[in-house]
């Protein structure tokens, strides 16, 4: 994504064929064996065609692979990857690398068996290598560490299927994410891959490591793990686009190599002389003599040859100059030949540690870009809901046995999910016409992967006769993905259905099922047909009034579904009733009876809770910035927009009172709080939760204020945090925050807010060493925010920009829905506890189950009865568990999937870090065996992370670090991060045993005997 207008200007490439000397064709092969060799005594400048091609940004996904809607930009990945093959085939010389799997597949799967043939030569050769490998090229922020694994796995399965170790990437390559996680690189590592170049670092950052000569370093991706997660790790030293005057594609307007002496126009002189110049300057950062040289940009390579014929002649041109005394020697080269030459000349160097990570981002003093965080959280949602279905509908399909191979409808939102997941998907950054169509695939995808859904169950539910045939008709099994806004057909219209509630974590759980019913009486009956206690409560005018809500629903029924069995379900009948069930009752007082409990003051605003035993002082309100305007001609004058968020002025309240009522029933207690027109919350505590739920909607934003209004859930307590809060790294490992800091450089913050806004993925937390409490907020999706002040938590949870950044979108953020401003409904999860696990259950262990049932949520599925309820329980299962046993409380399958060749994929996770809980932070023996109730585990063998590479055959390069680090930075906790938690347990795979240590994610490949 470039952060400049494109200016597309019509140009007249003559193209002069040179005569350069010829080379006798050699055999060679993929990998590190097929790296042009470097010269000793000389500065070798590595060559790097390549195109960064997003998917979806100005244009659809289908719109940049064909090339239509040139109006917005004009782009067209089929013309890049045809015109690059053909330059392959002129010069063996040459290289190219390409990422984003996404596109390729797109276009491999057109191309006759005879291209196909050559494209794999030219990988076999190294001509032409994968990097990055991933589906996508992910965003960083809003991504939770599921689905990039999935999105990654996906992209390197088809590259592997297709062209086998030679299509391996090596190299993570992150060139244009807005600002780098840790998590990203702990990733990369467990992937096998050797190093990790990205392009966008703080300014202030880049200044420093400019000024050091450290722009290169290890990075160690997670505390847990140790060494094991270390990458070496680059920050490119143009971002990712050429050198300024160098940019030889159809898109640019520099000047071409111009070599025929007799020419008026020759020039070869001052060109090789420019760029002399320029790696000149560049030599002076790095501290090798290997430095990598970008040459490509956004959809570059439309017309291939033009880069190609000047970039031999550039290479050419230079290296003559080697007779009269250059030390610079110029080659065709990629990212991985690039850190293979690093990693050879520096065996004897010690690397600078990292063990934080790269956010937030700033391209200048006044453009944080940490409004992205936050922009388009409908999307944020809608992506959050499918990575949830997508790992049902992948169990689902293993337990139910429904093919040897996966299905295209699974696979279709597998590649859906990729797409979300790229950098100008999720994160917001796109144009409103390119975030309808990622929700309109997700959409789609999500309704093919229904089917499967539904395939499955109706085999797993039916209750089999003594012959093993089926004895029962075919359910309908449909979700209801309208029901936050309190509308579903099914249980508003029915006199009587079922629901079927399935659970895709490995232990199980409770869950507080609610579905919008009209008026009445009801009963809820379980396997056992007993009776639930049940709540019909009112819909609050704020819901029922949303925009675009068509239902008839007047209440929500809220019943709890206990104990419901991992990786299976149980099922409920729910049935119109005349008896007298108790209602809802008007009460001023929270529930006494549950563990949870808040307080209202007389303004109508919570101003304390109770949770997990422990009572403190918490306001909470709903604050908002007006966003700066300016013409964006300069950093003084930036607007915030879709990427930057700048606030114009101090942060202002919505309002000083809410008019409050509350609904007591016997499982449920709402404080219903109306603030303004566009800002209303339920803030709601039941019977079996340890947290408080603050369910808040907002919108439609006013937009007459043309400043436009971005909008926070401000946590409020009197606890002492002496500046320093914690947020999650996409879900995995918390940060350790300090406001107003960075650990590597001393931080000019002239932006108060935005400077200490961080990526909310799942957890933000704040701690009271002293008194040993910790608040911690869990939200529904990905947000952004901080702790402005000592004790606070604040969270942005929607905005409108009317003026664009002018960071490439070139619109303003003013989504619509229904004809007006989008209204966003949405969830804080509240948690309060102590910091020692003396007494029971630590705050960790809380806030991580919480963050798990919150990601992977239980998952509600409703059928018309049609039938009697005898005889419904007479042909379907009311109760079915996948396992034979629930898997330890700090273990959980991250993934079960069908793999290929009959095959399965399973991962298992340690969910917790090596210091989080005194017992839980211990490793774990894992039993596999007779651990699934469809099936056994006859083989397995493990994999890296992306089921891509047999562990045992990776052998990941090694740089050694610098290990006084940790005084250097001093922001980490006491955690000596540089060892992994070990123990005396191992392995028996023989009788399928592993042993997981904290924070471990171990991937295998297994072959499984149904039963």
């Amino acid at each position: 994504m470039r952060e400049i207008s494109i200016i597309f200007l019509p140009i007249l490439l003559v193209a002069v064929i040179q005569a350069f000397p010829s080379k006798p064709l050699r055999q060679s092969s993929c990998g590190y064996e097929s790296c042009h060799p470097v010269k000793d005594g000389f500065i070798n400048v590595h060559i790097v065609p390549h195109t960064h091609d997003d998917v979806g940004w100005l244009k659809t996904v289908d719109q940049y692979y064909y090339g239509s809607n040139t109006n917005n930009q004009r782009a067209g990945v089929q013309y890049i990857l045809q015109t690059v093959m053909d330059s392959l085939r002129k010069n063996e010389d040459r290289r190219f690398i390409y990422v984003e799997t996404a596109f390729f597949w797109k276009w491999w799967i057109k191309q006759s068996d005879s291209i196909k043939e050559e494209v794999k030569n030219y990988v076999n050769n190294g001509r032409l290598e994968f990097i990055g490998g991933g589906w996508s090229m992910n965003d960083e922020a809003a991504t939770h560490y599921h689905s990039i694994i999935d999105q990654m796995a996906w992209g390197l399965r088809r590259l592997n299927d297709t062209f086998g170790e030679c299509g391996r990437p090596k190299i993570g390559w992150q060139i244009d994410p807005f600002g780098h996680s840790k998590e990203m690189a702990n990733i990369f590592a467990q992937l096998g891959f050797d190093g990790f170049l990205v392009g966008r670092i703080d300014y202030q950052e880049k200044d420093y490591r400019w000024k050091t000569q450290t722009p290169e370093m290890v990075w160690r991706g997670s505390k847990s793990l140790g060494e094991s997660t270390d990458i070496f790790t680059g920050v490119l030293y143009n971002r990712y686009s050429p050198p300024p005057g160098f940019c030889f594609d159809l898109l640019c307007s520099d000047t071409p190599f111009i070599d025929d002496p007799k020419s008026f126009e020759y020039n070869v002189d001052d060109r090789v002389n420019d760029f002399i110049n320029y790696v000149t300057e560049a030599s002076k950062v790095y501290t090798t003599n290997n430095i990598l040289i970008t040459m490509g940009d956004d959809f570059n390579y439309q017309d291939a040859e033009a880069w190609f014929i000047n970039l031999d002649k550039l290479i050419y041109y230079v290296n003559q100059r080697q007779e009269t005394g250059s030390k610079f020697n110029l080659i065709y080269s990629t990212p991985s030949c690039y850190v293979k030459a690093v990693n050879e000349e520096t065996q004897n160097q010690n690397w600078l540690l990292k063990e934080d990570d790269f956010f937030p981002y700033a391209s200048d003093e006044h453009s944080y870009w940490t409004g992205y965080f936050i922009s388009r959280p409908a999307v944020k949602r809608f992506e959050r809901i499918g990575n949830n279905f997508l790992q049902v509908c992948k169990q689902l399909y293993t337990l139910a046995d429904l093919g040897a191979d996966d299905s295209q409808e699974l696979n279709d939102l597998r590649e859906v999910m990729g797409v979300l997941q790229h950098h100008d998907a999720v994160a917001g950054t796109e144009k409103q016409h390119v975030a309808d169509d990622y929700s309109r695939q997700l959409q789609r995808a999500l309704n093919e992967c229904a089917n499967i859904t539904s395939t499955a169950l109706n085999k797993l539910l039916s209750v089999k006769s003594s012959t093993g045939k089926s004895v029962s008709e075919k359910l309908p099994l449909n979700s209801c993905l309208l029901a936050n806004v309190s509308q579903c057909a099914i249980s508003e219209n029915s006199d009587t259905f079922v629901v079927t509630i399935y659970n895709p974590l490995s232990r199980a759980v409770n869950k507080v099922v609610t579905l919008p019913v009209k008026d009445g009486n009801y009963d809820v009956l379980d396997q056992d047909g007993n009776s639930l206690t049940i709540d019909v409560l009112p819909i609050p005018s704020y819901v029922a009034n949303i925009p675009g809500r068509a239902s008839s629903a007047t209440h929500d029924l809220y019943f709890v579904a206990e104990d419901v069995p991992p990786l299976g379900w149980k099922s409920f009948i729910v049935s119109s009733s005349q008896s007298n069930k108790k209602k809802s009752i008007s009460s001023s007082k929270p529930n006494s009876d549950s563990g949870s409990a808040f307080k209202i003051d007389d303004n109508g605003l919570v101003n304390s809770v109770t949770i997990n035993g422990v009572t403190i002082e918490l306001d909470q309100n709903f604050y908002y910035y007006n966003g700066f305007v300016g013409d964006n001609s300069n950093s003084d004058k930036r607007s915030s927009g879709a990427y930057v968020f700048r606030p114009d002025g101090d942060i202002k309240k919505v309002s000083e009172q809410a008019t409050v009522s509350t609904v007591e029933g016997q499982l449920v207690f709402e404080a219903r709080q109306q603030f303004n027109d566009y800002v209303s919350q339920t803030v709601r505590v039941n019977t079996i939760e340890s947290y408080i739920e603050f369910d808040w909607i907002i919108g439609p934003i006013p937009t007459n204020d043309p400043n436009g209004i971005e909008i926070v859930s401000r946590y409020s307590t009197k606890l002492a945090t002496n500046g320093t809060f914690y947020t999650d790294s996409n879900g995995k490992e918390m940060l350790k925050r300090v406001r107003d800091y960075r650990p590597m450089w001393d931080l000019k913050n002239s932006e108060s807010a935005s400077g200490n806004y961080y990526p909310i993925t799942a957890k933000i937390a704040i701690k009271d060493e002293e008194q040993g409490i910790e608040v911690a907020v869990l939200n529904d999706r990905a947000q952004g925010g901080g702790s402005l002040n000592d004790g606070e938590v604040e969270i942005m949870i929607h905005r409108n920009c009317l003026h664009d950044d002018a960071f490439g979108v070139g619109e303003a953020l003013n989504e619509q829905a229904f004809g007006q401003g989008l209204v966003i409904r949405g969830s804080h999860y509240i948690t309060v506890g102590s910091t020692s696990d003396d007494n029971g259950e630590s705050i960790s262990a809380i806030e991580k189950d919480i963050a798990q049932r919150k990601l992977l949520d239980a998952w509600t599925f409703l059928t018309p009865l049609e039938t009697t309820i005898e005889d419904y329980k007479s042909k379907y299962l009311m109760t079915y568990s996948g396992l034979n046993n629930d898997l330890p409380k700090n273990i959980q399958i991250l993934t079960l999937e069908p793999w290929k060749d009959s095959t399965y994929l399973l991962r298992i996770e340690h969910v917790f870090d090596n210091d989080e809980d005194s017992s839980l932070s211990e490793p774990v023996l894992v039993k596999l065996k007779d651990l699934f109730v469809g099936f056994n585990i006859a083989s397995l063998k493990e994999t890296t992370l992306g089921g891509n590479q047999w562990l045992k055959d990776s052998k990941r390069l090694k740089f050694n670090t610098n290990s006084k680090l940790k005084e250097v930075l001093n922001i980490n906790d006491k955690t000596d991060s540089s060892k992994a938690k070990t123990s005396n347990l191992q392995d028996d795979i023989d009788n399928l045993e592993i042993v997981l240590n904290p924070s471990d994610i171990r991937t295998f490949i297994i072959d499984i005997t149904r039963i």
